[in-house]
């Protein structure tokens, strides 16, 4: 239910659905496109905060993959040239993204913009992708990556910026 978050239970959403059944959920195109969007205390699954890199927080990924730490959000984004970086993670073309997206998805991470949930209202969709990391800031607040229709640089970058845990977002898991 989108009117329903926390910074310490954990909730998962699906873009534009505001019933309480996963079934019903999981028939939603949105949840076929873009997948799950977690707040902070679900994508982090009961584990503590991280900035190691790499973080060895599981968190809802499966086994044998991990959450990434700020820290590997960092390193990710200094090898692909920092202000290039957003555009080689992006799927290209507009099938997903609105226009203007000069992405190359180079890297194949094919980065779709999933949206968040912002005072109980779904935004961003098609516009904006928002990725947790396991870094927490404070009790209530975590960091996040951001990636933006325009391909501006990968926000935040090169200062991350924290955002309450309660925000509902997508997860990048990565290979242990």
């Amino acid at each position: 239910q989108p009117t329903t978050t926390s910074t310490t239970d954990p909730y998962y959403y699906v873009y534009g659905y505001d019933g309480f059944t996963v079934e019903a959920a999981k028939l939603r195109e949105n949840y076929v496109t873009y997948g799950v969007l977690y707040n902070y205390p679900a994508a982090m699954n009961g584990e503590e905060s991280s900035d190691t890199n790499p973080s060895g927080v599981q968190g809802v990924c499966l086994d044998g993959w991990h959450l990434p730490s700020d820290a590997e959000w960092e390193e990710l984004i200094e090898y692909l040239g920092n202000t290039l970086a957003q555009e080689k993670l992006k799927e290209s073309g507009t099938a997903h993204w609105i226009a203007p997206n000069d992405a190359t998805n180079e890297t194949g991470f094919t980065a779709l913009p999933g949206g968040t949930l912002y005072q109980d209202e779904f935004i961003n969709l098609t516009k904006m992708g928002y990725w947790w990391s396991a870094t927490q800031e404070s009790a209530t607040i975590a960091k996040y990556r951001m990636m933006h229709y325009e391909n501006y640089v990968m926000l935040p970058n090169p200062n991350p910026t924290a955002i309450d845990k309660e925000i509902p977002m997508s997860i990048r898991c990565i290979r242990d």
